[in-house]
């Protein structure tokens, strides 16, 4: 909390200065208060990844971990295309 006392001591400049400050994902336009970030979201990147990483390599030890072989990454492959496809067509069928 700032006090007056503490505003009388400080120095101001005479110059004036326009910053420009870049629209933040946290600024919400409805009037809103900003949403505050939560679990992994609020995490430094690095951080989250490290913590990824050693659920993975846990998951391996224990034998828990799915690794897929060709043939089943083919099949997931192609049931995306698939998936992608079916909306684009959708969309266009319901756009004509």
């Amino acid at each position: 909390m700032i006090h007056d006392d503490d505003n009388a001591t400080r120095e101001t400049s005479t110059t004036t200065t326009t910053e420009t400050v870049a629209p933040s994902s946290d600024v919400q336009t409805n009037g809103e208060p900003p949403r505050r970030r939560r679990g992994f979201a609020a995490m430094d990147p690095k951080l989250v990844s490290e913590l990824a990483s050693r659920g993975g390599k846990a998951a391996q030890r224990a034998g828990t971990a799915h690794r897929f072989n060709s043939e089943e990454a083919r099949v997931a492959g192609r049931k995306g295309g698939q998936a992608t496809g079916a909306k684009r067509r959708a969309k266009a069928a319901g756009s004509n």
